[in-house]
């Protein structure tokens, strides 16, 4: 299992979340893709939903909308895991345009569609709304996929040194010295 990986990941995301320097800057995208591409199907969604309810959780704002982005960001998960099992390679391009229709999706279905119903607004308001909101989005993840992405899919997720067992073992030598 990768349960540190995960946690060390979620915690970070979340971190830098509480930060918010502008809104939707956050790495969920960028951390989720490389889990997508190396993982089995589910840690992906698992993943991106733990990392949306946890943050609701922390900021004391669980409620439908945490339902709402949490199943939204694993079913891209999920859906991004399928695209790249079926690439033989992927390359940072591949990462950029998947962050790109992601947040899309996301965007269209958390702002347009949900929008409207939960926040008592037209879809024409939501819709012209969405649009800086999205583009802001855009950059962020795309900053982040191009920064955070290679350094998670070549350094963290598929380093042996960091597999559960071997931090434990260490951790475990490290308390008995």
């Amino acid at each position: 299992m990768k349960i540190i990986k995960y946690a060390l990941s979620i915690l970070f995301c979340n971190a830098y979340r509480l930060l918010r320097f502008i809104p939707n800057n956050d790495p969920i995208m960028g951390v989720m893709l490389p889990y997508a591409r190396q993982d089995k199907w589910w840690h992906a969604m698992v993943f991106a939903f733990l990392t949306m309810a946890s943050f609701d959780f922390i900021v004391m704002r669980v409620g439908i909308w945490t339902w709402v982005t949490a199943l939204t960001y694993a079913s891209l998960g999920l859906l991004f895991h399928f695209v790249y099992k079926r690439m033989k390679k992927v390359r940072l391009r591949h990462y950029l345009g998947s962050g790109a229709i992601g947040v899309l999706i996301f965007d269209f279905v958390t702002g347009v569609l949900f929008g409207p119903m939960m926040f008592g607004m037209s879809f024409t308001q939501a819709l012209v709304g969405q649009i800086p909101f999205t583009i802001m989005h855009l950059v962020t993840v795309s900053g982040f996929i191009m920064i955070l992405t290679p350094l998670l899919d070549r350094a963290v997720i598929g380093n042996p040194a960091l597999e559960d067992s071997v931090v434990l073992n260490k951790l475990k030598l490290a308390v008995r010295a």
